[in-house]
């Protein structure tokens, strides 16, 4: 049997199997280092980026352990923002159905605090947050570490660059002496190692290089005047046409300006920085996952810990001054078995750089002409093919994604084709409507409701609705 292989490891028939169905049947470069040491109950440093598998190499390695008949918190695992934490929480969730009635929970900032003391009370086997949030529940006595016995810091470069080392500290402390830490990180520079050094006890060592596989995103590097970036970005996404991209800026002032700008040729742009409050970036996300927004603008800071799928492009605004952090950038394009395209634009002064990814990735870039691409500068974008409706009802109302997609495909008279993503959060759902007939089915919506012109029948009630325009 190949030592790639999840058979190869000293799990149950059970949990093997509940792989065998994920589709996990090679581990990935990650995996294979590092979970024979995780499995042992060694303690784990592990370099590796977003969209490794890393997940699942400390997932596999906390699940094995649990045991799922003591209600107490057994497993902590700490995410610099809450969209990481939900994906983890997610992850661990399929990967958890071949243990038993694991219960996982996410604590994290943004939500309200009575709930997840209330999920609290009736115990946890994982608890996934960020360190803000735990913080405040160890504070107010109403979560509990003194059984942990495997400690995750995901992305703990992320977390110490974002401030959290305090709080980090805090709740390290707060876990028994003895258990297994793991600590995942994309880069662990020598700080971060003396910063975490006591977090410690002999840990193993793994490195997979962050490196990508060039047969699955193309680069390609453009020379540009500094003040003609915003005109190139434009130009890009007309000729290239992707139906999602990332451009990267970095700042939050050139952010807004180039939001602005993309809008005014046609496209349908957000974006995404530091300082805006967790309603405003939850909801962002969200338009930008359910395509009614095709292009999402942001600094390295706001799109930390973001896991978006089927992203066919990035756009590097301004080239990064850190070779990691270019490299950390393409790599959200062209995962799993995507192909993706990675657009750099390059200013004279801003070749330096250049030169330290070429040494850092071992070949030169390849450099293409603006001028190359066809002069269509009165061509407009196109706006995103779905739009998002705002019904003011969430998980609070009891409110389900089967009873929006009802009264779409009932009293709007959508096709199913027709209703794209919808996610329920505590007090809102957002929906997205096929852009082309989504102003009728509101109207239809209204007329099912006896409130008046921005109301919607939903599940027998009647709920205040609003379409998000970007």
């Amino acid at each position: 049997m190949s030592s790639e292989s999840f058979h190869s490891l000293p799990l149950t028939p059970a949990f093997l199997a509940n792989l065998d169905i994920l589709g996990y049947t090679q581990m990935t470069p990650i995996q294979a280092q590092s979970l024979p040491s995780v499995l042992e109950g060694r303690d784990l440093i592990a370099q590796a980026k977003t969209g490794s598998g890393k997940t699942a190499a400390f997932g596999i390695g906390m699940l094995s352990k649990i045991n799922p008949a003591w209600f107490a918190t057994q497993g902590l695992v700490m995410c610099p923002t809450r969209e990481l934490a939900d994906q983890v929480a997610n992850e661990l969730r399929r990967l958890a159905r071949g243990v038993g009635n694991v219960k996982i929970l996410v604590l994290t900032g943004g939500s309200p605090m009575r709930p997840q003391i209330a999920s609290l009370e009736h115990g946890a086997h994982i608890v996934v947050g960020t360190p803000g949030r735990i913080r405040d529940h160890l504070s107010r006595q109403t979560l509990e570490l003194g059984m942990v016995n495997t400690l995750v810091l995901d992305e703990a470069d992320r977390m110490t660059d974002m401030g959290f080392y305090d709080e980090i500290a805090g709740i390290v402390s707060a876990c028994p002496k003895r258990r297994q830490t793991l600590l995942f990180s994309a880069t662990y520079p020598d700080d971060i190692r003396v910063a975490t050094e006591a977090f410690l006890a002999d840990p193993v060592e793994v490195t997979v290089q962050a490196q990508h596989d060039n047969s699955k995103i193309e680069q390609r590097f453009y020379e540009v005047g500094f003040d003609d970036r915003d005109a190139a970005v434009s130009k890009l996404l007309k000729h290239y046409q992707p139906a999602s991209a990332i451009a990267f800026c970095n700042t939050k002032v050139h952010c807004r300006e180039l939001v602005e700008s993309l809008r005014k040729d046609g496209f349908t742009a957000l974006a995404l920085y530091g300082e805006l409050e967790q309603r405003e970036r939850d909801e962002i996300l969200v338009l930008f996952a359910n395509r009614s927004a095709t292009v999402l603008v942001a600094t390295d800071v706001a799109a930390r810990g973001l896991d978006i799928a089927n992203l066919e492009a990035v756009i590097n605004v301004d080239v990064s001054k850190d070779t990691e952090v270019h490299i950390h950038r393409i790599g959200r394009t062209g995962r799993v078995e995507q192909q993706g395209l990675a657009l750099s634009l390059c200013a004279p002064n801003e070749k330096k750089w250049v030169k330290l990814i070429e040494e850092y990735q071992g070949k030169a870039v390849e450099w293409h002409s603006l001028k190359d691409l066809p002069n269509d500068e009165y061509a407009q974008g196109d706006p995103a093919p779905f739009l998002t409706l705002c019904i003011m009802a969430g998980k609070k109302d009891k409110l389900r994604p089967g009873d929006v997609l009802g009264a779409l495909t009932g009293d709007a008279g959508l096709a199913k084709e027709q209703v794209g993503k919808i996610n329920v959060f505590e007090f809102q759902t957002y929906v997205a409507l096929d852009r082309r007939v989504a102003y009728d089915a509101f109207d239809r919506l209204s007329k099912g409701s006896r409130e008046g012109a921005d109301f919607g029948s939903f599940k027998g009630r009647n709920f205040k609705m609003r379409f998000i325009e970007v």
